[in-house]
């Protein structure tokens, strides 16, 4: 009876941790991707550019649509590109740049941050290496509430943009799912007991962002008075 009483409340705990953090962050999720932005800073988060079984993962490819798309609509100004580079043979950020090109982002609008190991990682780099204090979170509707949650409790000013789900039904996508659902429990513990701090930080890099083009036309520059 203990033990059955035992796994009962943890049970609980866990579906009222992740209520918690969905109803925290749910009302900022836009699901519509013209809708999104309006920040000068997306942010967007690493993924693995093919499955294990050695196709495309069609969750890397959504990301960088969707990136790209908010580029081109004036939704954002400038992308930080934050993933995994443990290795010299496994490069999140230069995949994404790479990918991103090819859809015609200059690489005057992008910034590649090499140490995003983890949604935390790349949220406390991006406020304290990138100087980054507000921003659109760019990913997967399942990814974002933890992601929105994680922005909150370090100080970000962040909305999420959902990015459009693949056309076709993924194999596994229950696993990622699940995992998530475990990862938001874990996160509470990672803010709020044991006081996770990123794997690297460094000194202050802040972004630079170009402005729009419109700003450039609606306000051009003065000419300087010529002194006498």
């Amino acid at each position: 009876m203990t033990l059955g009483a035992a796994a009962l409340l943890a049970a609980l705990l866990f579906v009222a941790a992740n209520l918690w953090v969905l109803g925290r962050t749910h009302s900022r999720i836009e699901q519509t991707l013209p809708m999104c932005g309006g920040e000068r800073v997306g942010i967007v988060f690493g993924t693995s550019h093919w499955t294990r079984s050695g196709v495309r993962n069609p969750y890397f490819d959504a990301r960088m649509s969707a990136s790209a798309r908010l580029l081109r609509l004036g939704r954002v100004d400038h992308l930080l590109l934050s993933g995994d580079n443990r290795t010299r043979f496994y490069n999140e950020p230069v995949t994404m740049w790479r990918d991103l090109r090819g859809r015609q982002v200059a690489d005057a609008d992008m910034t590649l941050d090499y140490a995003g190991f983890s949604t935390f990682d790349t949220l406390v780099r991006a406020r304290d290496v990138f100087g980054v204090e507000e921003a659109v979170l760019i990913t997967q509707a399942w990814h974002l509430p933890r992601a929105l949650y994680i922005a909150d409790a370090v100080g970000l000013e962040v909305t999420g943009c959902a990015v459009p789900s693949p056309s076709r039904r993924v194999s596994g996508e229950w696993r990622l799912q699940a995992r998530e659902w475990v990862a938001r429990v874990a996160i509470l513990g990672d803010l709020y007991l044991w006081g996770r701090e990123p794997h690297f930080l460094g000194p202050l890099e802040p972004l630079e962002v170009a402005p729009p083009f419109w700003e450039a036309w609606l306000f051009p520059e003065m000419p300087e008075t010529p002194t006498r």
